[in-house]
């Protein structure tokens, strides 16, 4: 099957995005957000999901971080959903519990259509770098939203903040590279009701 790919360009007053991803990828990266740690957890996402991506962001970082990282999430939803196009023939389910060090988050995923996010994580300091970690909440929200994707991320052990997000972003890869793969007995979309 052909190569699943999406562009998605999102220019608001707080942010310039531009996205390129291609589900059927090896993990090849060109991340730069302006922040840091940022692009560490998409080329981690990337790489572990095995998904092509580059994304070029411009955001007002002389605010702070939220509406970079938030609006990235909203861009990176879209070009999900616009690079699985009907669905059709996709397993529509993925979930691992991934281990990093003393870390252990579990992601499941549904590509159902309906946008949903359970997020039960704990950080113990306000940033990991120029990162604020009450933007994972708001990261994954943003993508389940722009996607249509139900979306549970459950921490399970861990203490070190850089672990918990990292294992966090991928779990996610993981769990969405399952969900997005095709099952050859799945002829259609796999719903009885016969879209998703």
């Amino acid at each position: 099957m052909a190569n699943r790919k999406s562009t998605v360009t999102r220019k608001t007053n707080e942010t310039d995005i531009k996205i390129e991803l291609n589900i059927d990828g090896t993990g090849e990266t060109g991340i730069d957000t302006g922040i840091g740690f940022l692009d560490h957890m998409l080329n981690s996402f990337a790489k572990h999901g095995l998904f092509d991506l580059t994304v070029s962001v411009k955001g007002d970082l002389f605010v702070d971080s939220h509406h970079t990282i938030e609006d990235t999430g909203i861009a990176l939803g879209m070009a999900i959903r616009k690079a699985l196009g009907d669905k059709k023939g996709i397993k529509r389910y993925g979930s691992i519990m991934l281990p990093m060090d003393e870390t252990l988050v579990l992601c499941a995923i549904d590509l159902s259509g309906r946008p949903y996010l359970v997020f039960d994580e704990t950080f113990t300091v306000d940033q990991v770098g120029y990162f604020d970690t009450e933007m994972v909440r708001e990261f994954f929200y943003a993508i389940s939203y722009a996607a249509g994707m139900n979306l549970h991320i459950k921490q399970l052990n861990g203490v070190n903040n850089h672990h918990i997000i990292e294992a966090t972003f991928k779990a996610f890869a993981k769990a969405l590279d399952e969900a997005t793969s095709y099952d050859i007995r799945i002829t259609d979309v796999l719903s009885t009701k016969g879209t998703i």
